[in-house]
């Protein structure tokens, strides 16, 4: 665990209680600081959420062996909680989202210092706040990325509505959600009744175990209406923008790029196509994986891609389209070479896009896999569905558990089962896991820190838990993490 200090300040004036580094920073600019910006959304102006870095930009883009060292600003006028998604080298108590993490005081400012996790990953809150497009990317580029031009596609749903406005018109109610009050950061405690199976026996496997309850899922749900997209959206943005004023980035024929896609939506899975351009998938959710061709990629709400892509020598202009799951509404951005005509593209497309399943993921391969070994503990975890609006793990509700408990080093196999109408992307804090089963059985899937688990479909994780402390499990449809849908692990 790295040796870190959090100081908590009323405001500049108290910068003198911080280490050296930590002042110095503050005298000069924040590290980050999180205020309010103007954005035009379809010729209406829309006050957001914004993270600036000491440039000026959005988040932070740093490379591979730099630290996240500085402090971190609340220019706002509420409550902050500040996840950094992905991180897994900061430890427990350099990440506010947390069950005692509490809250980041408007005007103040928070202390970090730790070794940045390489890959595409992101920041945001973890209240509803996210919804008005308070995240930015958190990118560490990989020493072994080479020289190729990146680009960085963030992608938001967007609503004129207040966040209260929408969980209120769905029927829910955040008093079992204290992360996801919009009008407060104040945490509450959270967990769930897992069940615990120590000592079961396992066959052989990309992690040394069987899928036990696999059976439980098959006819679950039969006759049941599946859906996407509970909330109506006013816009889809992608480089806060819509797709009638796309972001055109300017690239060189026959140049490679990598393409870093970050799904920062609060309620919508996207479908991402690079239509006319063959696309190499060589990382999710920050981790490498074995490159794999294709044109079209599912991206849960949480989830990273990044793509290599190769333009054709002959230059032109190649929209890259983000579609809405089950649906036929879409955002994206535009590549063009010098010259290209860049024509205005309809933001719906003929055919509405399939629901997201776990068809990639049991593709894909782990670059670096987990190494075979019996698991200590396997949880079973139930995600529920409940009249008023109400996500449940196991039964029960965010402040209504038992967490789940693990020690340090044991292997941890985790198997998600969803007989609920909807798909839940389902996000462990602290730690990356490899996607190891489904209902098409066992394979050495991806590494991530978030997982596509559709409706009436088993899915297992496992991964080694190597960070003490008490990390969040969630669903990163986070109208249904503030509605009860989050638990706690909790690993001693």
């Amino acid at each position: 665990m790295i040796a870190t200090r959090r100081t908590f300040l009323a405001g500049m004036a108290a910068t003198a209680s911080l280490p050296a580094s930590a002042r110095y920073a503050a005298a000069r600019a924040p590290l980050l600081s999180v205020s309010t910006r103007t954005l035009d959304v379809k010729g209406k102006a829309a006050t957001v959420f914004g993270i600036a870095g000491a440039n000026g930009g959005q988040g932070i883009l740093a490379r591979e062996g730099d630290r996240f060292a500085g402090v971190v600003q609340n220019a706002t006028v509420d409550p902050l909680v500040m996840h950094w998604h992905g991180q897994i080298h900061a430890a427990a108590d350099q990440d506010r989202a947390r069950p005692d993490g509490g809250s980041l005081t408007a005007g103040a400012v928070d202390a970090y210092d730790f070794l940045l996790t390489p890959g595409t990953h992101w920041m945001h809150s973890h209240q509803l706040t996210e919804q008005q497009l308070l995240a930015a990317p958190m990118i560490a580029r990989e020493r072994s990325v080479g020289d190729v031009q990146e680009v960085v596609l963030m992608l938001h749903d967007f609503a004129f509505r207040s966040p209260a406005e929408i969980l209120a018109s769905l029927g829910g109610s955040a008093a079992h959600g204290g992360h996801g009050d919009a009008s407060s950061a104040a945490p509450r405690m959270s967990g769930s009744d897992g069940m615990n199976h120590d000592g079961m026996k396992h066959g052989a496997g990309s992690s040394g175990m069987m899928m036990p309850g696999m059976g439980m899922m098959r006819g679950m749900g039969q006759g049941m209406m599946v859906h996407a997209n509970d909330v109506a959206y006013d816009a889809y943005l992608a480089n806060d923008r819509t797709l009638d004023d796309p972001d055109v980035v300017r690239v060189d024929k026959g140049g490679k790029v990598r393409l870093r896609v970050i799904n920062g939506a609060t309620a919508t899975a996207f479908f991402l196509d690079t239509g006319a351009l063959d696309a190499m998938c060589v990382s999710v959710d920050g981790t490498p994986c074995q490159p794999l061709a294709g044109r079209r990629f599912p991206l849960a709400q949480g989830q990273r891609i990044d793509l290599e892509i190769t333009l054709p020598a002959e230059g032109g202009a190649f929209p890259v389209l983000a579609q809405v799951e089950a649906d036929t509404r879409r955002t994206g951005i535009i590549f063009a070479t010098s010259g290209a005509a860049v024509t205005k593209l309809d933001e719906r497309a003929r055919e509405a896009a399939p629901n997201a399943t776990l068809a990639l993921d049991e593709r894909l391969r782990a670059l670096s896999p987990l190494s075979e070994r019996k698991p200590d503990r396997t949880f079973h975890i139930m995600l529920g569905e409940e009249a008023g609006y109400r996500w449940t793990i196991n039964g029960k509700v965010h402040g209504e558990h038992q967490p789940l408990e693990a020690k340090r080093g044991e292997r941890i196999v985790m198997m998600f089962m969803n007989p609920t109408s909807m798909m839940h992307p389902m996000h462990l804090h602290g730690h990356h896991f490899q996607v190891v089963g489904s209902r098409a059985g066992q394979f050495a899937g991806p590494m991530r820190d978030t997982v596509i688990v559709p409706p009436h479909t088993p899915v297992m994780v496992a991964f080694d838990a190597k960070n003490e402390g008490r990390w969040f499990l969630h669903c990163h449809h986070l109208y249904h993490m503030a509605t009860g849908m989050m638990t706690e692990l909790a690993i001693s």
